[in-house]
């Protein structure tokens, strides 16, 4: 998996790059095809932002949540992406079974 940092308004911190790819890794279990991601981490007037992007082939996610704390914002961030993988993956499975 290939994810991409940006921090907007705040340091570089590992402990929460290493958070958010250990969230990130979660999804790989879902999709099968080759994983790219990016991450925003931005601080604005006290709020701290996270937004994601997940592209897996030829399907993108994505997921914006904001918070006071930017652990509670990161999972935040990644139930929303989680739900629509696994929405997506449902339908498929779906799909198949109707064939």
């Amino acid at each position: 998996m290939r994810i991409s940092y940006t921090f907007r308004h705040l340091e570089s911190s590992e402990a929460i790059k290493a958070y958010a790819e250990a969230k990130l890794s979660k999804l790989e279990k879902y999709l099968h095809a080759p994983l790219e991601a990016e991450v925003t981490f931005s601080v604005e007037r006290r709020m701290h932002i996270v937004d994601v992007h997940v592209m897996s082939g030829s399907e993108t996610f994505h997921g914006h949540e904001a918070s006071e704390d930017m652990y509670a914002s990161i999972d935040a961030c990644m139930d929303k992406v989680r739900a629509q993988v696994t929405s997506k993956k449902g339908g498929y499975q779906a799909q198949r079974r109707q064939a």
